[in-house]
């Protein structure tokens, strides 16, 4: 959502800063010609691509990641710190990912 890492804050990261993906992010994906899925990685980006079609909560946009392809594709956030909802939620690893390891490979291909 932003070119910068915000810092660390009270419950996680900082959020990205404000309007910079309104300002930025059209006019990169203007001169990418062929985008044929994108990747929302973590909460702010799912609640600005998604908006009030997000569901309740980051898992359950996740869990009902199909809803949103073949254009988006909702995911958690790679980072250490969501290794416990990694563990917690173990479809994603077992579902979501192979998914997503199929679609970008037949984008490559």
């Amino acid at each position: 959502m932003d070119f910068y890492f915000p810092g660390k804050g009270k419950n996680g990261d900082m959020p990205p800063r404000k309007d910079f993906a309104t300002m930025w992010h059209p006019k990169i994906f203007e001169q990418m010609q062929n985008i044929q899925l994108t990747l929302l990685v973590g909460h702010y980006a799912q609640r600005f691509y998604l908006g009030s079609n997000m569901k309740r909560n980051l898992t359950e946009t996740v869990r009902h990641y199909e809803e949103y392809l073949p254009t988006y594709m909702p995911l958690a956030h790679p980072s250490p710190l969501n290794a416990h909802w990694k563990a917690k939620n173990k479809w994603f690893e077992e579902e979501v990912i192979p998914v997503l390891r199929a679609k970008v490979k037949a984008i490559l291909v």
